[in-house]
Order: structure tokens, then C-alpha cells, then sequence
């Protein structure tokens, strides 16, 4: 069917010629190297069984943002037929042509509006247009673009469609839902970049959607400076844009206080990813310009990670939280008790020994348990963290002050109540140490989720929890009850009367803590 058709031919021919993709082989299966598109282009040709094998590329004008268009010029082996072959941006190689190719290879005259009304049908499905062109030339020919201009014949089109993921999709709602706002920018056509948004969900169909939804480059230009930051803010989809304009796009969102994570392939994407909080190139496809200026490579090219990626972070950041409002209280009870007991000029209630011991078992035993914490419910319904807000919060401050203040009134309580009840100095410092890390292990539990009670997140979702519980308390019995341990850490045995105290501490502590969370939720 190409060969018959000469229009059909040249069209397949130009898009493969005026090409920088070039066939691969990776892991045994044919692949391109290079643009998407030019690839696509490539194979849509050689499956067409149409080519240039016989031509050999002798100077080329390249493709750039302002130029839009790309120009090579090619000769035949015999050097009896010399061609030069453009393609690109349709009104661009419009611009260019003054005749139109028909299907036996004769010309006539360029029907512009029918080539526009042709381009726009194809973007307005979502695909990806360009324009094809070529002209004859002698062999003395000089490939320059000042001599292009209504010179060339137009020979037809070619459209790539390229869906969006269904991964993409769900990470674009995922992404809306935690309040991360997802912009398009593309220098695709106007109405390709409405389809595509519209399909990931970034905007409206076009019946419902706000004015100013989607801004062209153009538009961006005419923009007074005081409504340009307003204007980018307000829409989700730009077409149509140049490299100045991506980057000015960065920095008027940066202007706003947003942090913003730019993705990108090409070589014109390298300013605005280099100025992005976050950049992120794609490693399969993308060039090594923009894997360089990025800050992190996607391997596989799917937005869906980078939605992935944040809902990760969140989980990380929560977890790190939530392990310095457990053991902050920890640190500060074992430095106060002592301090009150030295200013009351009494027997210390836990001994530095014994203090060392708590140290060294529960962050091991029950802290690092928290790093193994899976995501909590919920975790991308948040809003986003303002990164001026303080890690420790003013109502995590006070719950570490109020654990605090538990950890060292139980614990000199009881102290205290084992020496009048006739417990040797030993035996009111053990049930001390224990009341401590009874306390402790019940805050963890409570500390898995610092919004809501602790039965949300479930006892067994965490299975190393209840590891480290375990040997906390195995721990715990070896220090009261070994004699080794008993003469390291200058303990004794305790008994069964003083463990339901050290537990009814424990419980008393966490029915607290459980109770100023219910008064103060959400100090995430």
C-alpha cells in the first residue's frame, strides 16, 4: 500500500530519514534508542517495509524549541537523487510548504485549513501530531533554514497515540487526594494536552472546565508579570512550551512557597529539572542531559513511582517521628529522676548502671521495632506537611513532657512505696528499673500511631513488635531474677505483689497518654 501511494511513502520515508532514533537489541528483543516518538516513527516505516537504506544523511538543521521543526538532507547512493526531508510542529511545517504531495507522487496546491482541521481531529483524540514535508533538490543543494520557507511539499501527517498508564491515572488521583497538585506541562499540541489531561483527571471535560484550566505558551507570554503567578497556579495543564517557559513556570510556583518536583526526558527539560526542588528524569527513555540535572531517575518511567515514592517518604518521616516522641520521654525521666533525687538529697531511684542497661535494651529491643512500622491508614488523605513546621510539634512537645512526667512520678512513687512497705534499697530500685520499662513498652504500643487510638494499626500488623516486646521482657526477668545480672546491675528479685504494681504504673501511664490523645488528635 505505500509504494502505491507516493504521499503514504514519502510521509513513512521523511519520518524515519529525518530521524535521530536508532534501532537496539536489549535483552534479546528489538528496542530504539532515542525520542519516543522518532522511535515510534522509525518502527511505523520499517514495518511498512518503507526506508532510506539506499540514502545516505549529509547535513541536518535540529530540532530546537524556538525552531520547532527538524530538517535533514539526504543523497541516494548513486548520487543521482537528493532529497531534503523536514518534520515537525504542524502550523510550523505548514508554514513552510506551498504545495501538498498527491497519491501518485504529482503536486498541488497546499490546502492549509484541511491539513489543520486533519491535525486537529488527530490531537483532539489524544494523539501526538506532526507534520511531514519534503523537496527535490540538485545535487549542489545547501541544507540552510533561511531556505526553506515556501519551498517545501507538504506529504501528510503522522500521529502517535500514547494512553496514559492506568498506574498513572490512579497515582494522578492519589496525588489530588493528598493535596500535591499535578501540572502538565508539554510542548504537544494544545488539544492533545487537553485529551491527555482530561483522562488522567488533571482537568474537566471540556463542557465543565474552569477558564484558565489550560494556558498555552502563548498565552503564558502575554501575561502581565503581576497575573502570571496567579494564572500558573490556578491551571493545571500548558502547551505548547518552550525550555524558558518550563523554567519560569518552576520559579514563579517556588515564588509561591510550593516544593515542586519536576519530571522531565529531554535536553530542554535540564534547566527546569536542575531548578526544581526535586528533580526527576526518566531512565529509560530520557536523555543523559536530564538524568544528570536530575536529583533522582525514574528506571521505569512511570509517574505511578513517583506517587509511590511519596506515599513512602510519608511513611518513613511518620516513622521517624513517632520513634523520637517514644524515646525522647525516656531520656528526659532518666536524667530528671536522678537530678530530683540528687536536689532532695536522696538515695537515687535508678542507678547510672541501671539507667545504661534501660538505654541499650529498649532502643535495640523495642525502638528499632518502630523502623519496621508499615504505613498507617490514611497515610495519602493527609494534606501536605508545610516544610517550615517544626519536626516535634507543640503537641508532641507536651505529650513528651507529659510521658515524661509519668515516667518519673511512677517511678519515684514506687520506688518510695517499695522502701515503706520494707523492700530493701535493691529490691525499690528493680521495681523502679521495671516500672520504667513497663512504661515503655505499653507507650510504644500507643506510639505506633500518633493520631488515633492504637488499635487502628492492629497488634500483629507489626510482627517485630511483639518480637522485641519479648526479649524486653525476657530481658527484664534476666536482670531481677539471674544472680549475675543481679550483682552487675546491683539489682534483686522482686515479688508478685510488686510486679501488679509496676503493671498497674504501666497501664495507669498508657490510659493517659490514650486520653490526651483523644483531647488532641491529629499532631502529625
Amino acid at each position: 500500500m505505500a509504494a502505491a501511494d507516493q504521499a503514504l511513502w514519502w510521509t513513512l520515508a521523511a519520518g524515519a530519514g529525518c530521524n535521530d532514533a536508532a534501532p537496539t537489541v536489549q535483552d534479546g528483543r528489538p528496542a530504539v534508542v532515542g525520542d519516543p516518538t522518532e522511535g515510534a516513527m522509525l518502527v511505523a516505516a520499517r514495518k511498512a517495509g518503507v526506508g532510506l537504506d539506499g540514502w545516505r544523511r549529509t547535513a541536518t538543521v535540529p530540532f530546537t524549541a524556538g525552531r520547532r521543526y527538524m530538517a535533514t538532507l539526504h543523497v541516494d547512493r548513486d548520487r543521482r537523487q537528493t532529497a531534503v526531508l523536514v518534520k515537525g510542529a504542524v502550523e510550523r511545517v505548514l508554514e513552510l510548504c506551498a504545495a501538498q504531495m498527491r497519491t501518485d507522487g504529482a503536486t498541488e496546491p497546499l490546502d492549509r485549513e484541511s491539513a489543520r482541521r486533519a491535525a486537529d481531529h488527530l490531537a483532539d483524540e489524544g494523539m501526538r501530531v506532526l507534520a511531514v514535508a519534503s523537496l527535490a533538490v540538485d545535487g549542489g543543494f545547501q541544507l540552510d533554514e533561511g531556505a526553506l520557507p515556501g519551498t517545501l511539499t507538504f506529504t501528510g501527517l503522522q500521529a502517535m497515540l500514547d494512553p496514559p498508564r492506568p498506574s498513572a491515572i490512579a497515582a494522578v488521583r492519589a496525588c489530588r487526594e493528598a493535596g500535591i497538585s499535578v501540572k502538565m506541562i508539554t510542548g504537544d499540541h494544545v488539544a492533545t494536552a487537553a485529551a491527555i489531561a482530561t483522562r488522567l483527571g488533571l482537568v474537566d471535560a471540556p463542557a465543565h472546565r474552569p477558564v484558565g484550566a489550560l494556558l498555552t505558551g502563548a498565552a503564558l507570554d502575554a501575561l502581565p508579570d503581576l497575573e502570571y503567578p496567579d494564572a500558573v497556579e490556578r491551571a493545571s495543564v500548558f502547551a505548547r512550551v518552550s525550555p524558558e517557559q518550563k523554567l519560569r513556570l518552576v520559579e514563579a510556583l517556588q515564588a509561591r512557597d510550593h516544593v515542586v518536583a519536576m519530571t522531565g526526558d529531554g535536553v530542554n527539560d535540564a534547566p527546569a529539572l536542575r531548578q526544581a526542588d526535586i528533580g526527576v528524569a526518566m531512565g529509560r527513555g530520557g536523555t543523559d542531559v536530564a538524568k544528570d540535572a536530575a536529583d533522582m531517575v525514574l528506571t521505569d518511567d512511570d509517574f505511578g513511582t513517583v506517587e509511590a515514592a511519596v506515599e513512602e517518604g510519608r511513611g518513613v518521616f511518620d516513622n521517624l517521628t513517632k520513634f523520637i516522641v517514644w524515646t525522647l520521654p525516656t531520656n528526659m525521666a532518666e536524667g530528671l529522676i536522678i537530678l530530683v533525687a540528687i536536689l532532695l538529697g536522696t538515695a537515687l531511684p535508678i542507678l547510672p548502671t541501671q539507667i545504661l542497661w534501660i538505654n541499650m535494651t529498649t532502643a535495640v529491643a523495642l525502638g528499632l521495632m518502630l523502623a519496621f512500622e508499615p504505613r498507617e491508614p490514611g497515610t495519602m488523605a493527609r494534606p501536605p506537611r508545610d516544610p517550615g513546621r517544626p519536626l516535634l510539634t507543640a503537641a508532641l512537645v507536651q505529650r513528651i513532657l507529659l510521658v515524661s512526667a509519668l515516667l518519673v512520678g511512677g517511678a519515684w512513687w514506687l520506688f518510695q512505696y517499695e522502701l515503706g512497705a520494707g523492700a530493701t534499697l535493691a529490691e525499690a530500685r528493680t521495681a523502679a528499673v521495671n516500672a520504667f520499662v513497663a512504661v515503655e513498652v505499653l507507650y510504644l504500643l500507643s506510639c505506633r500511631t500518633l493520631v488515633g487510638p492504637a488499635r487502628r494499626v492492629g497488634l500483629f500488623s507489626n510482627r517485630w513488635i511483639v518480637v522485641g516486646i519479648t526479649v524486653q521482657v525476657i530481658g527484664q526477668l534476666a536482670l531481677t531474677y539471674l544472680p549475675a545480672m543481679n550483682q552487675l546491675f546491683q539489682t534483686a528479685p522482686i515479688s508478685g505483689h510488686t510486679w501488679l504494681r509496676v503493671l498497674a504504673l504501666a497501664v495507669a501511664a498508657w490510659v493517659v497518654v490514650a486520653v490526651d490523645k483523644r483531647l488532641r488528635p491529629g499532631v502529625l
